[in-house]
């Protein structure tokens, strides 16, 4: 059994990322009312979670145009976590809305209408997918040019396929901007204590980036009684095994403030930040996009073939400072058995060096598995059933050093062929 940084069991994992939060009876937790956030001792906490102050010119930049009144734009993106699970209500009391709102109350507190939440967290998703939906939920295509983007999947990514890249890659596609936004790196943590944040935070350091760490201001206390310096339980930090109350994520968000507070009393870092250096990891996928049914007969040859019905029972999320779901990946094809089995397959041909399949996971024993084939290879199977709910999943199929013309095609597996699948999209780097 392989083992990840911070000694978890890859395989253990793999349920404890792709868990969904408890959609009803999300406990409410009376810890807020009477939990001291003004003793030293939680002030301290607090100023634990700060890994790293790094670069801070684009943080200020955003800070001062805040103060100055000017729009201000700040964005998340993540896991459930970011989404709010655990939260009550999931659009008011998430660590992302309450940070932005301490935002705005530090440095616009009589113009908080200048300053704009962007909020794109989706339960049970890794980089790999946040990467492609980057360009859709966080930039609005085009529409929106973010000053903050704070990323958390500290906790998502240990069933990567490509063990940091995709999140290098994330990271690099946000900074990369043509108007320099501040990139945050947020490692959120688990019950358990475990987290990715050895693997990932050296690419913060890579780049001297902003790090907040919420294990490194939790995990050791945790472990202390009230006399030894406890401050905040794990009862009361967690919802769940895996998701904040309430009071979990007010402390995120006061971590979070913690930095901007820093970074504002700081002096200005004159030198331009050097993001020339070659990757840490990998920067295969920066320029990765979304193709869908809406635009995919835009970007390559597609014959769906009996994957030709649309999907409407997907994945929702609670995104931006919303208090209803949006559903995820609408522009989808569907299987649904074909009289003709010559017809069956789903088929796929265009140029690119790196491809990703997007497919829908569920728990419904309509769905089974689906067989792809790469340019005329059979690779693994994709089966919808192996976490058992309804969410969005990402195979990664070509990584390529060149750009040259694939085929890829779909068809239900043996004995599936009366079963369902959906195919949400790809992303694709040309």
């Amino acid at each position: 059994m392989v083992r990840d940084a911070g000694g978890t069991p890859e395989a253990d994992i793999h349920q404890e990322i792709t868990a969904p939060r408890d959609p009803v009876g999300v406990k409410e937790t009376n810890n807020e009312a009477t939990f001291d956030y003004c003793s030293p001792e939680y002030h301290k906490m607090i100023s634990q979670s700060l890994l790293n102050e790094g670069h801070n010119a684009r943080l200020k930049r955003a800070i001062q145009k805040a103060r100055q009144g000017e729009p201000v734009v700040m964005a998340y993106i993540g896991g459930s976590i970011t989404h709010g699970a655990g939260a009550i209500p999931i659009h008011l009391r998430s660590y992302a809305y309450r940070s932005y709102e301490r935002f705005k109350a530090m440095f616009a507190p009589s113009d908080s209408r200048s300053i704009q939440l962007v909020k794109a967290g989706v339960g049970g998703t890794p980089s790999e997918l946040g990467m492609i939906r980057y360009d859709r939920d966080v930039l609005g295509d085009g529409q929106i040019q973010p000053d903050i983007v704070v990323i958390e999947f500290a906790v998502n990514d240990a069933d990567d396929e490509t063990r940091g890249n995709c999140y290098e890659s994330l990271i690099l596609k946000a900074l990369s901007a043509d108007n320099k936004p501040a990139v945050i790196l947020l490692f959120s943590v688990f019950e358990n204590d475990w987290n990715l944040q050895d693997r990932l935070a050296p690419v913060g350091w890579h780049y001297n980036l902003p790090m907040v760490s919420m294990k490194d201001a939790l995990v050791e206390q945790f472990h202390k009684t009230k006399h030894e310096g406890n401050v905040v339980t794990k009862e009361q930090y967690f919802h769940d095994i895996y998701h904040p109350t309430n009071l979990g994520h007010q402390i995120m968000a006061d971590a979070l403030g913690h930095l901007f507070d820093a970074v504002d009393h700081a002096e200005l870092d004159q030198d331009d930040q050097d993001l020339r250096q070659p990757p840490l990891i990998g920067d295969d996928f920066v320029h990765v996009k979304l193709l869908d049914r809406k635009n995919g007969n835009q970007l390559a040859k597609i014959n769906p073939g009996c994957f030709a019905q649309t999907d409407t029972d997907l994945q929702m999320a609670e995104m931006d400072d919303h208090d209803y779901a949006t559903p995820l990946f609408p522009h989808n094809w569907m299987y649904t058995r074909g009289e003709r089995a010559k017809a069956q397959k789903f088929k796929l041909q265009m140029r690119c060096r790196c491809l990703l399949l997007i497919f829908k996971d569920s728990g419904s024993d309509e769905f089974g598995t689906a067989r792809i084939k790469v340019d005329g290879v059979l690779t693994k199977p994709a089966n919808p059933r192996e976490v058992n709910w309804t969410r969005c999943h990402a195979m990664l199929l070509i990584q390529d050093e060149h750009v040259r013309e694939h085929t890829i095609e779909i068809e239900m597996a043996e004995g599936h062929e009366d079963k369902r699948f959906t195919i949400f999209g790809f992303g694709y780097v040309s």
